[in-house]
C-alpha cells in the first residue's frame, strides 16, 4: 500500500489510521519527505511540533 499523509500532523503511514494522531483524515497528495529519528534534539521537529520519531510530509493537499 502506498504512504498516505495523515491532513492533520503530516505523518506518514500505510495503514488507514494515523499512528501518531489516530486520525483518519489521510492523503496522498503529499510532496517532500522528513524523517526524525530524535525529535527531542531537532531544532525542526521542535519548530514543527512533531514529538515522535517517523516519516513526514512536508506539504499535504
Amino acid at each position: 500500500m502506498p504512504l498516505r499523509a495523515c491532513l492533520k500532523c503530516k505523518h506518514l503511514t500505510s495503514s488507514s489510521v494515523c499512528d501518531v494522531c489516530k486520525s483518519s483524515n489521510l492523503s496522498s497528495d503529499w510532496s517532500g519527505l522528513f524523517i526524525v529519528i530524535r525529535p527531542e534534539s531537532s531544532e525542526l521537529a521542535k519548530t514543527l511540533g512533531i514529538t515522535s520519531p517517523g516519516r513526514y510530509a512536508i506539504k499535504v493537499r
